[in-house]
């Protein structure tokens, strides 16, 4: 019964290895992200999924944000999968 149990040890390292290196890194990323999303607000500069820098002109709903990409052009972009991250703009010191 020991022997059998004891082949499972490798497989049981590899599933623990697996969840701390790949799995829980990731579920924290979803959860920054989601909570990212969610803490929009106008103004904030954002990069698009596709690369484009823009800023939050209005919030439609849960679901949609408009964002402004350059004078007099506005887009409508889904907040779950449309918005990458948030541009950080520092302020100079005086």
């Amino acid at each position: 019964m020991d022997a059998g149990i004891g082949q499972f040890i490798p497989l049981i390292l590899i599933f623990v290895i697996f969840y701390f290196f790949l799995i829980r890194p990731q579920q924290k990323k979803v959860k920054e992200h989601k909570l990212m999303v969610e803490g929009l607000k106008r103004g904030d500069k954002i990069i698009t999924t596709g690369g484009m820098l823009g800023s939050v002109e209005r919030i439609i709903d849960n679901e949609k944000v408009e964002v402004k990409i350059s004078e007099n052009v506005t887009v409508e972009i889904v907040r779950a999968s449309g918005i990458q991250s948030l541009v950080n703009t520092v302020e100079p010191k005086k």
